[in-house]
């Protein structure tokens, strides 16, 4: 891979910081205000799968709030404390909880609301057998199909783009991972 080396780096440096970080800052409380997280803006090309886009993760913390992301949908930062059982959802899911799943490894496929069922069901059959996948509509998405993990993230315009199943095979559990082999189940939602 052209560009391991930062993805080891950038794994290095979330692992330190993730779930609140190694300073023993409080993480935010349901009190505080909508969170900004701390993902870069804009993305860089990364990696050997055309098309995807790396993000710097800078220190996130654990918050009831609801978080404002810089990308549709996240990629990481800022989160609630519980993650989000991995699996297909039919609707919507809360992305700070998907981003804890994220941090846990998790590959994130979001779909256009819009997509003809059978482009659905092909998502959703993507997420079964596996650990770490999470599949869910999210409106207002750039493309019909966005695949997310933690730093990373791949635009596609149809559920069968063969680039999505090299994505979640490189990403699940990636070595861009902050927290591998924590589990994705055993907490909140309750997939398909």
């Amino acid at each position: 891979m052209r560009f391991r080396p930062a993805v080891l780096s950038l794994a290095a440096f979330t692992s330190v910081v993730a779930c609140g970080g190694s300073d023993g800052a409080a993480p935010a409380t349901s009190a505080q205000s909508a969170v900004v997280d701390s993902v870069a803006t804009s993305g860089t090309p990364f990696g050997d799968i055309e098309g995807v886009l790396a993000y710097e993760i800078g220190k996130v913390t654990h918050t009831e709030s609801a978080v404002t992301y810089q990308q549709t949908p996240p990629v990481g930062g800022n989160h609630f404390p519980g993650w989000l059982n991995c699996g297909a959802y039919a609707e919507p899911v809360p992305s700070e909880q998907a981003v804890h799943s994220m941090e846990h490894g998790a590959a994130w496929i979001t779909y256009d609301p819009s997509l003809p069922a059978e482009d659905v069901s092909a998502l959703q059959a993507l997420a079964q057998n596996q650990t770490h996948v999470l599949v869910s509509p999210f409106p207002g998405l750039p493309t019909k199909v966005v695949a997310s993990a933690w730093g990373v993230q791949l635009t596609l315009d149809s559920a069968q783009d063969p680039r999505l199943k090299s994505f979640i095979e490189t990403y699940q559990n990636g070595p861009q991972t902050p927290e591998p082999g924590a589990p994705c189940s055993g907490a909140l939602g309750t997939p398909l």
